[in-house]
């Protein structure tokens, strides 16, 4: 499993580590879907339309490395490969419902600030 490499960092850290390992665009995705359960290779990439298959393997990797999700090969033909979150993969839990749901609010008050400020500009531009 991977660890932080310094236990005398700033206050910061903590957070930078977090990010580390689960930061970046796809693997906080990843893990939301895992969260509903198991699932195989083509389905996170049917939830995930917009990864890449390189990066969506190389991202669970990654996610594996760090013991949050574990991977099971079945020996059958053609082979099926299924992954879960682990133990220490469901402790992020509140870390992503948070995101998520700032996600809902920040997006519905996305769209009524841009309309004010396309108001605001045609209001400058003299339209």
């Amino acid at each position: 499993m991977a660890r932080h490499k310094t236990h005398d960092c700033s206050a910061g850290c903590p957070v930078s580590a977090t990010l580390d390992v689960i930061g970046g665009k796809w693997k906080g995705l990843i893990l939301y879907h895992l969260l509903e359960g198991t699932l195989r290779f083509g389905e996170l990439r049917k939830r995930i339309p917009d990864v890449t298959q390189r990066m969506l393997t190389q991202h669970l990797r990654e996610l594996e490395e760090s013991g949050l999700v574990h991977r099971q090969v079945y020996a059958e033909v053609p082979p099926r490969v299924e992954y879960s979150l682990t133990p220490q993969g469901q402790t992020p839990r509140g870390v992503i419902s948070a995101l998520k749901s700032w996600g809902e609010t920040y997006l519905g008050r996305k769209a009524p600030e841009q309309a004010a400020s396309k108001r605001r500009f045609a209001a400058v531009a003299g339209r």
